[in-house]
């Protein structure tokens, strides 16, 4: 079982709504915690939940933990602290593949949370996420930056109150003139764009597995280029 920590970490806020977490909400199995598993790495899906949203361009981030998990076998995930979460191995490391539960735009609520749980330090994450800054079927790891007006990335920036997050953005495709971001971020994509999303959902699942086993510098010599 994964290592988990005794006190939440100094870095994480309280909600929106001013509540402490509270100790239920941070050991929900209530199972004892142990010191750090240092080797940990957490891989976080951001999207929106339900069917109606499971198609949209907002949602490749959920798409790719969903290819991960399927290709490297991971058992059945649970529902925990606002997210679904599977435990699993790539490759020789132990990883956890989330999906906030909480919405887009309140994403940090989840990932905060777990963060106290499972004892993880912002630099342990990879948050994988889309991006209309970026043309359709190209993607971008970074270690650390702002969120560039996406929503979700903020929120966990605001929870955890650092921007020393890695990340890894997917071009959805640019806003189309006089398009509104939110109902294109909603919108599914084009019949002649599913192909090209398609291979970006398994790019980024190459992506994502390379920053596990090679580490960070690898991967953005690899797939940066």
């Amino acid at each position: 079982m994964l290592g988990r920590c005794s006190e939440p970490r100094r870095f994480v806020l309280p909600d929106r709504m001013g509540n402490i977490l509270t100790r239920q909400e941070l050991n929900p199995l209530n199972q004892p915690r142990a010191m750090r598993a240092s080797s940990l790495r957490c891989i976080i899906g951001l999207g929106n939940p339900g069917p109606k949203y499971a198609e949209t361009r907002h949602n490749v981030g959920f798409r790719v933990i969903d290819l991960l998990a399927a290709r490297h076998q991971f058992p059945t995930p649970q529902r925990m602290l606002q997210a679904i979460v599977g435990e699993g191995r790539i490759k020789s490391s132990q990883v956890l593949l989330v999906k906030p539960m909480t919405f887009m735009n309140e994403s940090g609520r989840a990932v905060a949370r777990l963060c106290v749980h499972f004892d993880l330090l912002p630099s342990d994450l990879l948050v994988i996420y889309d991006d209309i800054n970026i043309d359709l079927g190209m993607l971008r790891l970074r270690r650390a930056g702002s969120s560039g007006s996406h929503k979700g990335m903020q929120s966990i920036i605001d929870h955890l109150a650092t921007d020393q997050i890695p990340r890894l953005r997917l071009g959805i495709g640019r806003l189309p003139p006089e398009a509104e971001a939110r109902g294109f971020v909603l919108s599914p994509f084009d019949p002649d764009e599913e192909q090209v999303a398609e291979e970006l959902i398994h790019q980024a699942t190459d992506a994502a597995e390379s920053v596990v086993v090679e580490g960070m510098e690898a991967a953005m010599r690899r797939f940066n280029s």
